[in-house]
């Protein structure tokens, strides 16, 4: 079974190049889509369409933010070498030279300006990207590790409003045939009260009317079918967040129906709860994957 993951996380992972400290940071929050932004240094800005399609490998739905930066070693800019060999060609051109014609021998600093004598050390472009693609790596899985740990408490969370639901629409099925009763015993009441004669089939035909205007047997089936397919989708796992959503929308509209046939403040004060727990889940489902 697949895990239901959360949109929402974050993931930094560092490691030492021969540049300096190389950063990685991986921030998700929820999405419609798959949307990524990257912020990476010049060095390694032509990572970036690999770097897009790891993301589209391992996430589904969200915002992503990926920032990589190199911050320099403390120290590093005194750092300098000698290319030895650079060197020795250079002061045997210059002692050629200087033999040839009369003139100057080059002061110590001038030799050190010459291109290629001396230099920071440096790490070349393809191990430092493949340092850096590495890193995304780590950052990558512990990113979806994250997601997935936030998406089981957002499972349990709605499963728990579920049973709520589930348990309020039970006992509003429960009191549907005393509200029949009490809808007929208010209607002979009052003809009662009013003290006129009526005819009997014509009674019980506006009797039997008002029931079925008020009959809330349907809405109540199809709020349990859309409580079981909201359990089947949790159960299922996976990339499952526009369903639950869709989900939400079909229970929140039967809670509305079922509050414009209410005949009673019970079953009005049902519609409200139910709606209340609709809304309540439809929060924490924004977040899933």
């Amino acid at each position: 079974m697949t895990r239901i993951r959360s949109m929402t996380a974050f993931a930094r992972e560092s490691v030492s190049s021969g540049l300096g400290l190389l950063t990685v940071e991986l921030r998700t929050v929820n999405h419609r889509y798959l949307d990524c932004s990257f912020k990476l240094p010049d060095e390694l800005r032509a990572l970036e369409p690999q770097l897009r399609d790891r993301l589209g490998q391992r996430l589904n739905r969200g915002k992503v933010d990926c920032m990589m930066r190199i911050q320099p070693l403390a120290g590093r800019g005194r750092e300098l070498a000698l290319n030895n060999d650079a060197l020795d060609e250079l002061l045997a051109a210059v002692d050629e030279v200087a033999g040839r014609i009369h003139t100057r021998k080059p002061t110590a600093l001038e030799v050190l300006q010459f291109p290629g004598v001396c230099g920071a050390p440096e790490q070349s472009e393809e191990s430092l990207q493949a340092a850096a693609s590495e890193l995304f790596a780590t950052a990558l899985e512990s990113l979806v590790q994250h997601r997935q740990r936030e998406g089981e408490k957002l499972a349990a969370l709605v499963l728990e409003r579920l049973e709520l639901l589930a348990g309020q629409v039970a006992s509003t099925r429960e009191q549907v045939p005393e509200l029949r009763r009490l809808q007929r015993e208010r209607v002979m009441g009052r003809i009662a009260e009013l003290g006129v004669d009526v005819d009997q089939g014509r009674l019980e035909q506006e009797l039997v009317y008002l029931a079925q205007k008020a009959d809330v047997d349907e809405e109540l089936d199809r709020l349990d079918a859309h409580v079981g397919e909201v359990r089947r989708a949790l159960e299922k796992g996976g990339p499952c967040g526009r369903r639950l959503d869709f989900l939400m929308q079909e229970l929140n509209r039967e809670a509305n129906t079922l509050s414009s046939k209410s005949t009673s403040s019970d079953t009005t004060q049902s519609a409200v709860e139910l709606k209340v727990l609709i809304e309540q889940m439809r929060e924490q489902i924004q977040n899933i994957e």
